[in-house]
């Protein structure tokens, strides 16, 4: 299994915003959303800033899916 960040970059859509106003707004760091650019984990500190920030749900920034080899 692994994350994906496409409900977040949706939700960027819908909220008319940019990968820069949401460092901006949640307070995180160039490296997190790289790191979410990439699929990669990020820490649950860094999700609950976004989800603060943009007055959204959990499932609205990450989901998990399965990779079949």
């Amino acid at each position: 299994m692994a994350v994906s960040y496409k409900p977040l970059w949706h939700t960027l859509i819908e909220k008319d915003m940019n990968r820069e106003d949401l460092k901006r707004v949640a307070n995180i760091t160039s490296n997190v959303v790289a790191r979410m650019g990439r699929d990669e984990y990020i820490n649950l500190e860094s999700i609950e800033k976004i989800c603060l920030a943009l007055d959204c749900k959990i499932e609205d920034v990450v989901e998990i899916v399965n990779i079949i080899d």
